[in-house]
């Protein structure tokens, strides 16, 4: 695994190239977006991100912020999800592990579970002329606790049925 000082010089070299290639500014506030991006995991919301670059005593308009994100969709350094509901989560392209995305379509909760490569080696020969660098899946159902919950409403159903059917 690459360490982290490496991973935000490597990103924001990708960045400056890309922003150099596709004739943008390269502004200060542009990189400290990136490497606040870079130096945390996980997922974020524009709101969190924000937010947390306020707290770390950075001013950064939402807007200059919106446009950098889209910089960073289009050059590939961050990815964009939708798990249902209706915002966009965003999260770090690289340096990430291959993992899957857990999602309750009960109460909309998000997990992340390491996995190991799904693509056997006959499948990667398959995929000819294509270098699997990152991957990530959805993988929708219910949590434990929206499970029990839902067992528990259906034994209620089950027993007012019953009783439907032994009064008539």
């Amino acid at each position: 695994m690459i360490t982290n000082q490496k991973l935000r010089k490597q990103v924001k070299d990708e960045f400056m190239n890309y922003l150099t290639l596709n004739k943008h500014r390269k502004t200060p506030e542009r990189f400290a977006i990136l490497d606040h991006i870079y130096s945390t995991k996980g997922h974020f919301d524009m709101d969190s991100l924000y937010n947390s670059m306020i707290d770390a005593n950075f001013r950064v308009s939402r807007a200059t912020l919106y446009n950098t994100i889209q910089l960073l969709l289009d050059s590939g350094l961050v990815v964009k999800h939708q798990f249902g509901d209706n915002t966009a989560k965003y999260e770090r392209t690289f340096g990430n592990e291959n993992h899957a995305h857990l999602i309750c379509t009960s109460c909309g909760q998000v997990w992340e579970t390491k996995n190991s490569n799904i693509f056997t080696p006959s499948q990667q020969k398959k995929i000819k002329n294509f270098s699997i660098t990152y991957y990530n899946m959805y993988i929708y159902g219910l949590c434990s606790k929206c499970n029990h919950v839902n067992k528990l409403q259906q034994k209620k159903l089950d027993r007012e049925n019953e009783l439907k059917l032994s009064v008539e």
